[in-house]
């Protein structure tokens, strides 16, 4: 691990602080070069999704021209929360480098550790009802999917 790309998304984050975004900075690494760096702008862009890792992920995608960055790294400001880990999976990087905790997240008033902690949940049990149904035609798109023959894998 480099600490200047972990320095460089603690930065980030110190500057969306001072811009109006949230405390929150990203990095992605190819090959010890910087392909893209991002911050939060959740209240900027009025956009939940707008985290660091995700903004970033989509950079780097972009300017790579691919939706899978296999040997690329992520370091992060801050420990990801359950939305940017999933963006992280999906997208296929190698590493997760980040500074502070999602404890110290919670401290500053970032509760991320409740998305934890509610996955484990039962469905019955969530804050946020969730409802299956229509189980058969949802399953239908898949079987469409599967037999696809110019499919793109991802």
């Amino acid at each position: 691990m480099e600490k200047k790309f972990l320095q460089r998304a603690i930065e980030l984050a110190k500057e969306s602080v001072e811009t109006g975004g949230g405390p929150f900075g990203a990095v992605i690494v190819k090959n010890g070069e910087i392909v893209a760096e991002a911050s939060n702008s959740v209240t900027k862009d009025n956009d939940p999704t707008a985290h660091a890792e995700v903004n970033c992920i989509r950079l780097a995608c972009k300017k790579l021209n691919t939706f899978i960055l296999e040997g690329c790294e992520i370091y992060a400001s801050s420990e990801p929360c359950p939305m940017c880990l999933g963006a992280i999976y999906w997208a296929h990087l190698d590493k997760i480098y980040y500074a502070a905790t999602r404890e110290d997240a919670a401290w500053g008033g970032f509760d991320d550790d409740f998305i934890y902690k509610e996955i484990a949940v039962p469905y019955s049990d969530r804050k946020v009802p969730i409802i299956n149904d229509l189980q058969e035609e949802g399953r239908q798109v898949f079987a469409v999917w599967r037999n696809k023959e110019d499919k793109i894998d991802y």
